[in-house]
C-alpha cells in the first residue's frame, strides 16, 4: 500500500450551506473566491486552480488531514484507492457507463443481493446524491458498517464506500465528503464495456518511489484488507 498525505487549507466544494460547514466556510474566506458547485466533476467541467493527486481516471483534491492510500502493482497500475481521516475511510472506484443512462440503480441492487447472500443486513436511504445503500457486513472481527454511494456522470459512475462512523452518520464524514465533492473523473474517449473499471495509475514519481521501496524491502509487505463489497 502506497500512501500520500495531503496538507491544504482550502477544503474544496461543499453541498450544504457554508454556515453549516465551518471547514468549508474557512476555506472560502481564505481564498476570497466563489465556491464552485459540488462534484464529482467530469474533467471537462472541473474547477481550475485546485491541487489534486492525478491517478489517471480519478483526480483527488488535496484536503488537509486526509491520507490517500493506493494499492498498486509493480507496473504502477492502481487497484485500490482508500482515503482515510481519523477513524473513517472512503474507498473509491470509477467505472464506465453508457452515454444514455446511469447505472447506479442497477449496481446498487446487485450489491444488495450480493451482500444479503453473504449474511449482511442492508437498508436503502435517501442521501445527498440520491439513494444510498447502508449495510452491516459480517467479518472476522464482528459486523462492520458500510455506506455505499453511487454518482452517475457522463459515461462514468463513481462508487464510494464509507467505513467507520461515517457509514452510519454522514455528518461525521467531514473532509472525506469534501474529497468526494471535489473529485474529478477523466474517462477518456475510448470505447469501454459498461461497468469496466476505468484505469488508474500512480503518478510517475510515486510509482518510482514505490518500486524502489519494494525493491529495498525485498518484496511487498502485507496489505490491509479492503472494504467488503460486491
Amino acid at each position: 500500500m502506497y500512501a500520500v498525505i495531503f496538507s491544504r487549507k482550502r477544503a474544496g466544494a461543499e453541498r450544504r450551506p457554508r454556515d453549516e460547514r465551518p471547514e468549508a466556510q474557512d476555506a472560502h474566506e481564505a481564498t476570497n473566491s466563489v465556491t464552485p458547485a459540488p462534484g464529482p466533476y467530469d474533467v471537462s467541467e472541473a474547477p481550475a486552480g485546485v491541487q489534486r493527486l492525478d491517478l489517471g481516471s480519478l483526480q483527488i483534491p488535496a484536503v488537509g488531514g486526509v491520507e490517500v492510500r493506493v494499492q498498486a502493482d509493480p507496473q504502477g497500475a492502481v487497484q485500490q484507492v482508500v482515503l482515510v481521516h481519523g477513524q473513517n475511510a472512503l474507498q473509491l472506484g470509477v467505472f464506465a457507463a453508457p452515454r444514455s443512462s446511469g447505472i447506479w440503480d442497477e449496481v446498487r441492487e446487485e450489491i444488495h443481493q450480493s451482500l444479503s447472500n453473504d449474511g449482511a443486513t442492508t437498508e436503502e436511504v435517501a442521501g445527498t446524491y440520491g439513494i444510498e445503500l447502508r449495510a452491516q457486513v459480517p467479518t472476522q472481527d464482528g459486523r462492520t458498517d458500510l455506506r455505499f454511494v453511487g454518482i452517475d456522470g457522463p459515461r462514468w459512475m463513481v462508487r464510494a464506500v464509507y467505513q467507520g462512523t461515517a457509514a452510519t452518520e454522514p455528518d461525521a464524514a467531514g473532509p472525506l465528503t469534501v474529497c468526494l465533492e471535489g473529485l474529478v473523473v477523466d474517462r477518456g474517449q475510448e470505447a469501454r464495456p459498461v461497468r469496466e473499471p476505468l484505469p488508474l495509475r500512480l503518478p510517475r514519481e510515486a510509482a518510482e518511489q514505490a518500486a524502489a521501496e519494494q525493491a529495498a524491502a525485498g518484496g511487498s509487505a502485507a496489505e490491509p484488507k479492503p472494504a467488503p463489497q460486491a
